[in-house]
């Protein structure tokens, strides 16, 4: 394909991206299903040319910053508390489910080897983050959930791919030791950690010294592929590598990170996830057509090969209800026989949290990866994308209404202070710095204004705090108001640049104030609200 065709078919896949998006918007589907029926369903459009998604490539363009942006605004705090649960989905729940979907494709297929099986097993077990963070984005879980699922996505790709390696070395070579591969499994974590802390460390300098916003926001992008590829180079876990300095960066931003440069890097970030989580999926659609081509079309699958996906479909879906309802279940008894810091989370949480099982780019990648001469190739792609497409497709179009009828509890304590608690006390401690630097030695009054304005904020944050319903009806009539004072404001400045009067900077600079004055009251009012 000529160069300039080539990027003719990226900018058709990013407009198909927006129309599908669009189309998701409007019937209030899930975008990550609509893109992928999209995808696949552009694919066989007559003039296309064929796509096909190299495996590596697509593991190191998408999942790193993918991953990273989940990890950098995770809920750290929650994260700790949970990490248990965290790792009894991401390596218990994965190891049971390879475990699982082997047992069942050997019983269905015995002529494929054991290997081949725990390869396929180690393909599909994970759920993906990507997947995952699409479908989650539209539904409201409780809070304990919604941490396991996220700790769950950021760390679940590691035991499978870790899986996946020791699976097709034993299906090629013919030899296997147990004790090897949980060595190598520790090493390879571990050393993924102490790479992301160091990659973590590495970034708090850089960030400290460049000193430019544009430099500042570069070295963070690059961080994600930067960690990933040198965890692959030295052998240890690319994917946990790049949590961890996500973890690091999420943790350290609040204090390295100026306010000028941290608003423009949460919209590039949310700009770079939304294109590559709408162009993972479209281009698992497209990759769909190369699959077909291989079995010599729909008409080539026979029905062993289809009573063995629907077999490998079903052992994964129940393989994850077994064993979060049974993990659950221990919980219970254990706080039965007094265990008290057992929390279980009850039917409604584990069948929601059971339900979300996604299947995306790393099982898509993985699978591509697998070795020509690998026993059971053609079935184990054909199984992978059966998986993706109804993992997505059914279960992320069906969880919000699961949602609705299961009405899952949010049983975890609240943190002590609200939000209107933590603005009262900024406020006061604003207050107190005002009213220091309002006097001057000899105790006359330097900034009156000032000290008014703070003086009266802390009043009404103070009120706000324990009657919240009663301000917030004056607060959006007070928003109102602000808004359209804005716009009149707005209007007079296009009016002065459009005739002349005023130079384009400062059209750009009033623009700018006015743009964050009403950002700014926008997000409290709805934060508050």
């Amino acid at each position: 394909m000529h160069p300039v065709e080539t990027f003719e078919l990226v900018l058709m896949l990013l407009a198909s991206v927006l129309a599908l998006y669009w189309l998701a918007q409007r019937f209030k589907l899930p975008p990550a299903a609509v893109l992928l029926v999209g995808g696949g369903a552009l694919a066989f459009v007559p003039g296309l040319p064929s796509v096909s998604l190299d495996p590596q490539l697509a593991l190191v363009l998408f999942l790193p910053p993918l991953i990273a942006y989940g990890a950098v605004y995770a809920s750290l705090g929650r994260f700790r508390r949970q990490l248990l649960g965290i790792l009894s989905l991401a390596v218990g729940a994965v190891i049971f489910t390879t475990l699982v979907v082997s047992l069942v494709l050997h019983a269905i297929v015995p002529s494929l080897p054991w290997a081949a099986c725990f390869a396929l097993g180690a393909i599909v077990s994970p759920p993906d983050a990507v997947s995952a963070a699409a479908v989650l984005a539209r539904v409201k879980l409780p809070r304990r959930l919604s941490t396991l699922l996220e700790g769950e996505s950021l760390l679940n790709d590691a035991t499978g791919l870790i899986l996946f390696r020791f699976a097709v070395a034993a299906a090629l070579s013919g030899a296997f030791s147990f004790g090897e591969a949980v060595g190598s499994f520790a090493v390879v974590a571990v050393g993924g950690v102490l790479l992301g802390l160091a990659m973590g460390a590495a970034w708090i300098f850089l960030v400290r010294h460049l000193g430019d916003r544009m430099l500042i926001l570069g070295a963070t992008v690059l961080s994600s592929w930067v960690v990933y590829l040198a965890g692959e180079k030295l052998h240890v876990s690319g994917v946990i590598a790049v949590v961890t300095t996500g973890l690091v960066q999420g943790w350290f931003q609040h204090t390295v990170i100026a306010a000028d440069v941290r608003l423009p890097g949460v919209a590039v970030g949310r700009l770079v996830s939304f294109v590559l989580e709408a162009l993972v999926f479209i281009l698992i659609g497209f990759s769909l057509r190369g699959v077909v081509e291989r079995m010599g079309g729909l008409g080539g699958l026979n029905a062993d090969t289809v009573a063995a996906v629907a077999g490998v479909i079903a052992a994964l879906i129940l393989a994850r209800f077994v064993w979060i309802f049974g993990c659950d279940g221990l919980l219970a008894l254990a706080r039965k026989c007094g265990l008290q810091r057992a929390q279980p989370m009850g039917w409604r949480q584990a069948t929601v949290l059971g339900w979300v099982g996604m299947r995306g780019v790393v099982t898509l990648a993985i699978a591509l990866t697998l070795p020509m001469d690998m026993p059971g190739r053609d079935l184990m792609l054909i199984a992978s994308f059966a998986v993706i497409f109804v993992t997505v497709i059914m279960q992320g179009s069906s969880l919000g209404l699961l949602i609705r009828i299961v009405r899952p509890v949010d049983a975890e304590p609240p943190a002590s202070i609200s939000m209107a608690g933590a603005e009262a006390a900024m406020a006061r401690a604003r207050n107190a710095v005002v009213e220091r630097l309002a006097y001057a030695e000899d105790g006359s009054l330097l900034h009156p204004l000032l000290l008014e304005e703070s003086q009266r904020r802390m009043r009404f944050m103070e009120r706000y705090e324990f009657e919240a319903e009663l301000v917030m009806d004056g607060l959006r009539s007070h928003y109102e108001a602000i808004v359209e004072a804005n716009a009149a404001s707005r209007a007079e400045l296009v009016r002065l640049h459009r005739a002349g009067l005023i130079e384009d900077e400062v059209m750009h600079n009033l623009e700018r104030d006015l743009d964050i004055e009403q950002m700014a009251m926008h997000f409290q009012f709805t934060n508050e609200s």
